[in-house]
């Protein structure tokens, strides 16, 4: 650590990653700043994973009350006080907030309330124009959404504005099939919106098994989600009145309708944050989507220039972020040179309804990797609460092996609790557990996991 500088490091970003690479930093003995102008926490504290899964909770609520009506409690049609619910979203953040900072300051992290342009290797300047040098930079900027070149684009939101709404709009479209699109229309559709989904492609949520989305299509079928697959946006226009129609042309004509919008909401993916931090002043490679590239241990063509979380255009979740952080900082000050994040099964949920999760490969990926060494275990049923009440919700869970010792590659589940079962499972996958380690294990009967280790 050399005293030629103000700090051993610079983090441009107060988001989840630049916080947890700062606090690493901080335990190894560094001197750390970080240079963040809006609220600390970033996108997922403040207009993502926190206030989303808080609208989650409350949409997974309505639909609970649905089902204990279908049971036989006798219950008045419940209507949601949205204020009071975003009152709530508001202090569970600033709950988060008052943490960080309490953190920041036991752990001697200097927060520096600017934005910071890169000036040269070592060298960031503040919007007071003040210069802050560092033997170390990392950008930890994030990402924003995207809004579509298309005519009267204008008129739509994209998914930071979803946290603004003041109550359920009555009809609403929601342009794209990840899982931003997915998880905006189950939660609005439970909350009482009429919901339409228009998505390019011909299923869900590529990234993931295509049999599991395929059944959460069903799912939010039977939720009441309008779904228009094949579809391709072309315009949005809004009348004297203020409503908007979606225009566009779609592969199955039968899906084109005349339906008009309270809201549209865009969710066609997101760009990381590099435009205007210098980067190309001092030489930073970017990608062609304007991503900071960098190698395996996070380390752009600079080689003390670091970035982590979404703007390096790896793995955009929030525990991937905060681990890359960590593994980076363990390599850069705590004698660990060979730190580096395995980005090989990292497990991730879509906070669909219900929810969705995998970690490892998917059939297709597993097929294409190993030929014909795989084998593929699945259970399909209705989860326990839901059968009682006669509701059509399905859960669907898959298994794929590998090898004549069936090691398993893919976990795969969707339903009830699914967000919650995963971890666990996340962490055979990673130990290299087989189906037979699986079958080994008593089941914990009744529940819905038990189907996991009971598949055959």
């Amino acid at each position: 650590m050399s005293a030629r500088y103000d700090y051993d490091v610079v983090i441009l970003g107060g988001g989840s990653g630049g916080l947890a690479a700062g606090f690493r930093a901080a335990r190894h003995g560094a001197r750390v700043a970080i240079m963040e102008p809006s609220e600390l926490g970033g996108t997922c504290v403040n207009l993502g994973c926190v206030p989303k899964k808080a609208m989650w909770l409350a949409a997974d609520l309505a639909g609970k009350i649905e089902l204990a009506s279908a049971l036989g409690f006798d219950l008045p049609r419940p209507t949601l006080a949205w204020q009071e619910l975003v009152t709530h979203r508001h202090g569970y953040i600033a709950n988060i907030h008052a943490s960080y900072r309490r953190r920041l300051n036991e752990d001697g992290v200097v927060l520096i309330p600017q934005r910071g342009v890169l000036q040269d290797r070592h060298t960031v300047m503040g919007s007071d124009g003040v210069p802050v040098t560092a033997e170390h930079i990392v950008i930890a900027t994030g990402a924003h959404p995207l809004r579509p070149d298309v005519q009267g684009a204008e008129h739509g939101e994209v998914s930071d504005d979803f946290f603004n709404l003041c109550h359920a709009p009555e009809q609403v479209a929601i342009i794209g099939g990840g899982y931003i699109a997915v998880e905006i229309a189950g939660l609005l559709q439970a909350l009482g919106s009429r919901v339409h989904l228009f998505v390019q492609g011909e299923r869900l949520l590529e990234r993931f098994d295509a049999e599991l989305t395929l059944q959460l299509a069903d799912n939010l079928r039977h939720l009441g989600v309008r779904l228009h697959f094949g579809f391709t946006t072309t315009a949005l226009e809004r009348d004297l009145h203020g409503a908007l129609r979606v225009h566009g042309h779609s592969v199955h004509p039968r899906e084109q309708g005349n339906d008009v919008f309270d809201k549209v909401f865009f969710a066609v993916g997101r760009r990381a944050n590099t435009a205007g931090l210098g980067l190309d002043t001092v030489g930073v490679a970017l990608g062609d989507k304007g991503e900071v590239v960098v190698d395996d241990g996070q380390t752009t063509n600079v080689p003390n220039i670091h970035a982590i979380g979404d703007v390096g255009g790896k793995v955009g979740l929030t525990p991937v972020a905060i681990a890359a952080g960590r593994k980076l900082m363990d390599r850069l000050f705590g004698h660990q040179p060979d730190a580096r994040m395995d980005y090989e099964n990292v497990p991730s949920v879509v906070f669909s309804h219900p929810p969705l999760g995998h970690v490892g490969l998917t059939e297709e990926q597993a097929r294409a990797r190993y030929n014909g060494a795989v084998r593929v275990y699945r259970s399909n049923f209705r989860p326990m609460l839901h059968a009682l009440a006669d509701a059509p919700q399905r859960s669907l869970f898959k298994l794929v092996c590998v090898g004549e010792e069936e090691r398993v590659v893919g976990v795969h589940l969707l339903g009830e609790s699914a967000d919650e079962m995963l971890q666990g499972f996340a962490v055979a996958v990673k130990m290299g557990a087989t189906k037979r380690d699986f079958e080994e294990t008593v089941a914990i009967h009744p529940t819905s996991s038990e189907e996991i280790v009971l598949m055959h």
